[in-house]
């Protein structure tokens, strides 16, 4: 059985991991190549884009891909859709595999949006010290608010045009509470923004933020594809896995009624 992880992610890494040492299984994750030292997953390993969704099917074609589990970034929204078109066009059965989201407790200032530009617009109401997490390229949508100062994170440089008041960060996760807490105090930070990326490498922030009282801008994540099965865990994508083998492997028939998916 031929398998495509579309990765990128901790999940992703930790499917093809899991499915490294399956007999009669050979798994080929693809990395967007957009970070420029990847944490690279076991196996074969591809870098770069597919030339959009008829690239992409033309591509599982030629390699015999028996089934495609997306395990991108909640946020790779376009990547997820041309997953979703080229499934459709070659038959091929397609999982999406999301850990699930973040969610407020108790003590959490939470402001939830649904786009940067919403995040935005908000801000100036909030702070005007503003803990940015939002990723690289995200930040010419904050270019013009001149009145906030900006500490803007991410694990390689980001894309211009940035806020004219902006100090940037290069780092990567995980990270710890009593860390978030010093950048904070240090940085004199009053807001949070964040994408609702979920998992636990940078749920950090969220902890120092509720700490010292701060609100928290948080961008709700992009609605997967209509009738794509969707599962949380590693674990729930070697079932699936297992079950469109078991059903036939290539243009074998859609697995994910059997294990309760759902498009999010």
């Amino acid at each position: 059985m031929n398998v495509l992880v579309l990765g990128g992610t901790d999940e992703a890494r930790r499917l093809a991991a899991a499915l490294a040492g399956r007999a009669g299984t050979h798994v080929v994750s693809s990395l967007a190549g957009r970070v420029r030292d990847p944490k690279l997953p076991v196996g074969e390993v591809r870098e770069g884009g597919f030339g959009g969704p008829a690239g992409l099917a033309a591509w599982l074609e030629e390699r015999r891909i028996d089934a495609v589990v997306d395990a991108t970034h909640p946020f790779a929204a376009r990547m997820t859709a041309s997953a979703a078109e080229a499934a459709r066009a070659t038959g091929l059965p397609l999982l999406i595999l999301r850990r699930p989201g973040w969610r407020p407790g108790p003590g959490d200032d939470w402001r939830p949006v649904p786009s940067l530009e919403a995040a935005a617009e908000l801000l100036p109401a909030l702070g005007e010290r503003v803990f940015l997490t939002t990723g690289r390229r995200s930040l010419p949508v904050f270019a013009g608010l001149d009145g906030l100062w900006f500490l803007a994170r991410s694990v390689d440089p980001p894309e211009p045009p940035l806020p004219r008041r902006a100090e940037v960060l290069l780092s990567r996760g995980p990270f710890t509470v009593e860390g978030e807490l010093a950048l904070m105090r240090e940085h004199r930070i009053d807001v949070v923004v964040t994408k609702d990326s979920g998992g636990r490498m940078t749920t950090a922030k969220l902890h120092a933020a509720r700490e010292l009282g701060l609100p928290v801008v948080v961008v709700r994540r992009p609605p997967a594809p209509g009738g794509v099965p969707a599962v949380e865990t590693v674990e729930e994508a070697v079932a699936w896995l297992e079950a469109v083998a078991h059903a036939g492997g290539r243009r074998g028939s859609h697995a994910g009624g059997r294990l309760g998916g759902h498009a999010g």
